[in-house]
């Protein structure tokens, strides 16, 4: 990028990439939102999402002690309380879990990680690592896929109640709180990477870590896919689900 594009214009951008690359149009997640997964297939997405879901809030950490300023550490830990709770069964992974323990999955089998596809494993430490390595403005503008976040959860939540009996509003609570969290935190990211992308090149490193990001949500549903729709080649030792 040689131009520098104004706010307004880099928002557009920005939002672009989800229009074009948000995990929302994987054929897997289709699938999901359409009640066309087995019971199985729901408890490997389940399954594997956990690994994702408990690695926010060590993400989070890391771009935390990057912040030297107070005020940004003071907006930017909400992020961690949401996920981590402020006690022991409250936050997102908690709720997460109750999703799990729903659809039959033995609570340490998923905390401990056994049955995970490798690609998600690889895929979700990658994200960690490009906060950890990047500039703060590029890891911030890695977590604007909120944006268009509450638009999948609509539909993901709709979907399942409508399609699949064996889940209930109570098993998709964790999907509750994200409808208010994530718009919260997408503004105030975007405001940043509004204010602090003041060259072209700052501008581009913006887009293209969001675009990461987006790659990271995508790899992990086309390692679901291959693992267990079509061609179904699990990785050995991975989940396997017991139909029936």
């Amino acid at each position: 990028m040689t131009t520098l594009l104004s706010p307004e214009e880099l928002e557009a951008r920005l939002r672009d990439v989800g229009t074009r690359r948000y995990h929302s149009l994987h054929p897997f997640h289709k699938l999901l939102h359409n009640g066309q997964l087995t019971f199985g297939q729901v408890q490997a997405w389940a399954l594997n999402r956990y690994y994702y879901q408990a690695m926010i809030p060590v993400k989070d950490s890391a771009i935390l002690a990057r912040m030297e300023e107070p005020e940004l550490r003071r907006v930017w830990r909400q992020r961690i309380v949401d996920h981590d709770g402020d006690h022991e069964g409250e936050g997102g992974i908690a709720r997460w879990l109750v999703l799990t323990d729903s659809l039959g999955l033995d609570r340490h089998t998923v905390t401990s990680l056994r049955g995970l596809l490798p690609a998600t494993k690889f895929a979700v430490d990658a994200y960690v690592h490009f906060v950890r390595e990047k500039t703060l403005l590029e890891a911030i503008a890695s977590s604007l896929t909120e944006m268009f976040s509450p638009g999948i959860i609509g539909e993901r939540v709709a979907g399942m109640l409508k399609n699949y009996d064996f889940v209930s509003k109570d098993t998709l609570a964790y999907f509750d709180k994200r409808l208010t969290q994530a718009p919260r935190d997408a503004d105030f990211a975007l405001d940043y990477v509004k204010q602090h992308a003041r060259t072209p090149e700052q501008q581009e490193q913006a887009i293209r870590a969001l675009e990461f990001k987006c790659d990271v949500l995508w790899v992990q549903l086309d390692a679901l896919y291959f693992a267990y729709v079509d061609p179904k080649m699990a990785y050995p030792g991975a989940f396997v689900p017991k139909e029936g």
